[in-house]
């Protein structure tokens, strides 16, 4: 008798939190999202339409789901006007994806610039609707240390 073959409970690539999109044109937003931020399309299943039920994308490691919108199961930023989600993503580069990601559509919230916290980071809005923070990490900072760095933000009055 062959040995019976038990499936994973979490497949490989599919640990942590995994955002899942809704997005009103998830085929143009799968080419931006290539061109803007380099991602890689690791599947789609599309309608016969072209509307697409699911798809996944990788940005450097990060997975990433989206599906176009459908009444009653997903609501796209564009219906709410508005998100309330951010994406954040770690890359090597930070200044290199905001540079890249400008040419295709996205829109800078908050250009790329150092942070208290020891990261470098940007703020971008992406023409779905969409908001994304891109940093790379530059400096080691105890939370000690960054709860006064935190402070002294706060108090100058320069902070969020």
């Amino acid at each position: 008798m062959p040995p019976v073959h038990i499936p994973k409970a979490i497949p490989d690539g599919m640990s942590g939190a995994i955002p899942m999109l809704a997005i009103r044109g998830a085929a143009q937003a799968l080419d931006f999202y290539k061109a803007a931020f380099g991602a890689t399309e690791v599947m789609r299943l599309s309608e016969p339409s072209g509307k697409i039920g699911h798809a996944e994308i990788k940005i450097g490691d990060a997975l990433i789901m989206l599906a176009d919108e459908y009444p009653g199961f997903n609501t796209s930023p564009q219906t709410l006007n508005g998100t309330s989600v951010i994406i954040h993503l770690y890359v090597a580069d930070v200044d290199a994806v905001a540079a890249r990601a400008v040419q295709p559509g996205a829109k800078i919230i908050i250009p790329v610039q150092n942070q208290f916290y020891g990261d470098r980071t940007c703020r971008l809005a992406d023409p779905f609707g969409h908001v994304w923070i891109f940093s790379t990490h530059i400096e080691d900072v105890s939370v000690q240390e960054m709860q006064a760095r935190f402070d002294a933000m706060m108090k100058s009055g320069s902070g969020a």
